[in-house]
Parts: structure tokens; sequence; C-alpha cells
């Protein structure tokens, strides 16, 4: 059989997604082990997509395959009575076998929280990343605009990036403001390695007066890492929504980080 489910949880003491050597303390890992409890045999997990140390996820997606027969509830809440409190299993649910939490995916959305203060903060010091000075919201939109669209986001990607095209499709790029919070909003057909943090670092010097609108268009263009600035810090970043076809019946939820 094999399980869907969703996951959320706070990266900020995580090395990551992905299990890794022994000791070291990954989302992965715990559950894994939790859902190994469940099932009272070892449990391997696929993921949607890798999230880097400090990242969030509130819309992760994985999927198992298991001999053993639970129903949903017992995964969901067998899997939560076992998980460390920073991740929560949020559903589960049988799916055919040509389900892939990675490759069934059809597109991902995630959420760049930015905290603009003079001070940094305290309680929020590993969910937002704090800019110390105020940020223009139209000019971020408006250079973020230039990146809507299929393009070689070579220039937006890790120089370790192992993704064999740096072609990606970005449908959706917002930004807005809330009190001192600002969001960048982005969805696309996927993502490559730092490229939602590349963006984010690319639009807050153009926010910051620091860079002309039009920058994040010529980085764009220039197909070059290393013209594109500085990589955004991981802890404002939250992968929030994974999306499928319809015919595996999965929750249709957007889980969209509150604003503290």
């Amino acid at each position: 059989m094999r399980i869907a489910a969703g996951v959320e949880y706070d990266g900020s003491n995580f090395s990551g997604w992905q299990c890794q050597k022994q000791g070291v303390r990954t989302v992965q890992g715990a559950v894994e082990g939790a859902l190994s409890r469940v099932a009272n045999q070892p449990v391997s997990v696929l993921c949607a997509g890798r999230t880097d140390a400090g990242v969030h996820a509130t819309g992760q997606v994985i999927h198992f395959d298991t001999e053993v027969l639970r129903d949903e509830r017992a995964w969901v809440f067998g899997a939560n009575a076992n998980l460390p409190k920073d991740v929560v299993l949020l559903w589960a649910k049988p799916v055919s076998e040509e389900f892939h939490a990675r490759f069934s995916a059809q597109r991902r959305a995630y959420r760049y929280v930015i905290f603009t203060r003079h001070v940094r903060p305290t309680f929020l010091a590993y969910r937002v990343s704090w800019h110390h000075r105020e940020l223009d919201v139209e000019r971020m939109a408006e250079a973020g605009r230039a990146l809507l669209g299929e393009h070689d986001f070579s220039s937006y990607r890790a120089i370790a990036c192992q993704a064999k095209s740096p072609v990606r499709t970005l449908y959706k790029l917002e930004v807005s403001r809330q009190g001192p919070f600002i969001f960048i909003d982005l969805e696309a057909n996927g993502f490559l390695h730092h490229m939602v943090r590349n963006i984010a670092g690319v639009l807050m010097a153009i926010g910051g007066g620091e860079r002309s609108i039009g920058w994040s268009r010529e980085v764009l263009a220039a197909r070059d890492r290393t013209v594109g600035g500085v990589t955004a810090q991981p802890f404002g970043l939250y992968l929030t929504e994974v999306g499928y076809p319809a015919q595996f019946g999965l929750p249709a939820l957007s889980h969209v980080p509150p604003v503290w």
C-alpha cells in the first residue's frame, strides 16, 4: 500500500530535510522514526521537495510504501504521538502506486517572510528574515513581475545546484505588506536550489534602493549566478503548498504561515 501524507515543520533546529550521518537531526529522520513506530517496522519516505537547514514547511507532501494496515487516523495520530513538537503530520491518505510525492507534483508554492524593524527580532529570530531598514514593496513587486513566465534561471540558482535544466516557469510572484511583515509569495512548476532565496535577495536589494528596478531582469538575462547578489537567509522561507493532478484526490489545502 502507498500512503501520501502532509507534513508541517519548523526547520529552525533541523539540519534540513534529508537524512544525513548519524547524530545529525533532520526532518526526514524524525518522520521516518515516528512512522516506523506506528508500523512496527522500518518506513522510508520520499518528499515533494527537500528543504535546507533552517527552512520551514506548512505544506510538505511525502509518500511511503508499507504492507502494514492502519487507518488514516492511526497514521496521523500515531505518528504525531512519536514526533517532536516541531514536526506534525497534517493528514494521511492511501494513493495509487502511480503517485510519487516528487515526480507527480505539478506545481509548488513558497512564501518568504521578511520582518522590517531597526532592531533584530527575538521570538521570531529563526522564523523570519530580518531587514533593519524599510523596504519599498512597490519597487519589489514591479521588479518581481519581470521574472514571471518561463525562463532560464541560472542566475537565481545555487552554483552547486544539480538540476539538469535551469529552465522553470514562474506562475506567480507577489509582494505584499502587513505591518512590519513583507511577504513574497511564489508559485512555479518547480524551483531550483536556492532559487527563492536568491530571488528574495535581489528583490530586497531593489526594495532598499541599492539597485534599480530593472536589475532583476538584468540578473535573469545574464544567466550567471555571480552577478545575482547575496542569497537571502533561510529562516524566512516556507514551503506552503504542493499541487498534484486531481486524480490522486489529495487535500487541496494552502497552508500559509500566519502573521505572528
